[in-house]
């Protein structure tokens, strides 16, 4: 299955790193949260930031991720967003540090319903 992919330009070396992760799976790109997020179905996947990684986890899965090595809960606005993480750049130092996290996104998101784009936008119409 081809990959579909919305291009933006990013000097960030991560957005690299995680559309060779990604192999073939069909996925598009979407600026979010100041950097580039991966959407896996519509549904967020991963992203970058200017301070690391943000991880899709879920909610059941949180405490666990949180609690890995150079992980933390991800913030915004000053509340906590239960189902992300973040991750400093040391914990995606190698390939296989950032497989780690990508397995972790997608053991989730692959669990979610494709998000049907037309569907919200004639909602928001209404």
């Amino acid at each position: 299955m081809a990959k579909s992919v919305t291009k933006i330009s990013a000097v960030d070396p991560m957005v690299e790193r995680l559309r060779a992760a990604l192999g073939q799976r069909a996925f598009t790109e979407q600026k979010m949260f100041g950097g580039t997020c991966f959407m896996l179905n519509g549904n967020m996947l991963i992203g970058t930031s200017k301070r690391g990684l943000l991880v899709r986890v879920g909610k059941e899965a949180h405490a666990v991720a949180a609690a890995q090595p150079h992980a933390r809960p991800m913030e915004m606005g000053g509340r906590s967003m239960e189902g992300y993480v973040h991750v400093a750049p040391e914990g995606t130092a190698t390939d296989a540090d950032l497989a780690g996290w990508l397995d972790r996104a997608l053991a989730f998101v692959e669990t979610l319903p494709p998000k049907d784009k037309s569907a919200k936008v004639a909602k928001e119409r209404v």
